[in-house]
């Protein structure tokens, strides 16, 4: 596809979703173009970050529900092992890291891991391989005018903001939920309003209170935002990196690709914890009343 194309063209098209939505002038439809894309704004749906996220959650979910209904107390099988290997390994985390007593948690924990490493793994497959077949068929179909440059299909769900934001505004929504559950609504305003500077003379107080406000307010706001943006930023740039090696002449896209696919094997996992930690780190946090 690089050769069919403009390097602008090539990389535009491997960035843009699979969007449907409601352009001004024309109603419901699916985009023909970046440009239709970009004008649908936020009454658009990306069909195929949609399609890949909800199809590896279900893939996450019917591996382990296999393996769970198989398990056996004498020698385990391949899967079974590696299975136990990753609930032993969040188990132990959510045991160090979190200071509550919700039987949440845990199952939380490993959801968001396992099902981030399993989006963040489609980063892996060649970048031309499965864009290039949805084209062909899309455009085989009547898609995109016929033409499969104007059928988009992106197959890594986090490198869209929609997504990794939804999952941190999600967890955002429990460490709200858990914070007013276990500390009460007037503990949790009064955490954003007497923390972090104090005074006991009242009117001291009264004039600390905006002030704390602010403070804390952006602290609680900047959690969501920095879970969803970090994850999006590093996947999105690993994806780009594939893309611009894509560019370069045969010969040297192996020389390239093969140890950046190596190199990202390290991102791909360590992006998936690191957002695991910092939601058992968000929860914990939302449980603790000791202030």
């Amino acid at each position: 596809m690089a050769g069919e194309q403009t390097t602008t063209d090539y990389i535009s098209h491997h960035l843009t979703n699979w969007t449907y939505g409601y352009l001004p002038g024309e109603g419901w439809k699916v985009a023909y173009t970046a440009e239709e894309a970009g004008l649908m704004g936020f009454k658009a749906i990306h069909l195929d970050s949609m399609l890949w996220s909800i199809g590896l959650g279900i893939v996450f979910c019917a591996i382990f529900w296999m393996v769970a209904r198989k398990v056996t107390s004498g020698v385990p099988g391949k899967t079974q092992a590696a299975v136990e290997m990753i609930v032993e390994f969040v188990d132990n985390n959510v045991r160090d890291s979190y200071s509550g007593t919700s039987k949440l948690i845990a199952p939380l924990a490993l959801t968001i891991f396992v099902w981030i490493f399993l989006m963040n793994l489609m980063d892996l497959l060649p970048v031309d391989f499965i864009p290039a077949l949805a084209g062909q068929i899309g455009a085989a179909m009547g898609a995109g005018g016929g033409d499969p440059h104007h059928v988009f299909f992106k197959i890594v769900p986090t490198t869209d903001p929609n997504i990794t934001l939804g999952m941190s505004f999600s967890v955002f929504a429990l460490i709200l939920f858990y914070s007013i559950k276990e500390k009460g609504l007037g503990g949790f305003v009064g955490e954003l309003t007497l923390h972090p500077f104090s005074a006991k003379n009242p009117i001291v107080q009264i004039i600390l209170i905006p002030i704390n406000f602010i403070l804390e307010f952006v602290t609680l706001i900047a959690k969501p935002i920095s879970l969803g943006l970090r994850l999006f930023g590093n996947m999105y740039a690993g994806e780009l990196i594939f893309i611009l090696i894509a560019l370069m002449p045969f010969w040297i896209q192996w020389a390239l690709s093969v140890p950046w696919a190596i190199f990202h094997i390290l991102i791909i996992t360590l992006q998936a914890f690191v957002f695991m930690m910092l939601t058992i780190v968000y929860m914990s946090l939302a449980s603790s009343t000791e202030h």
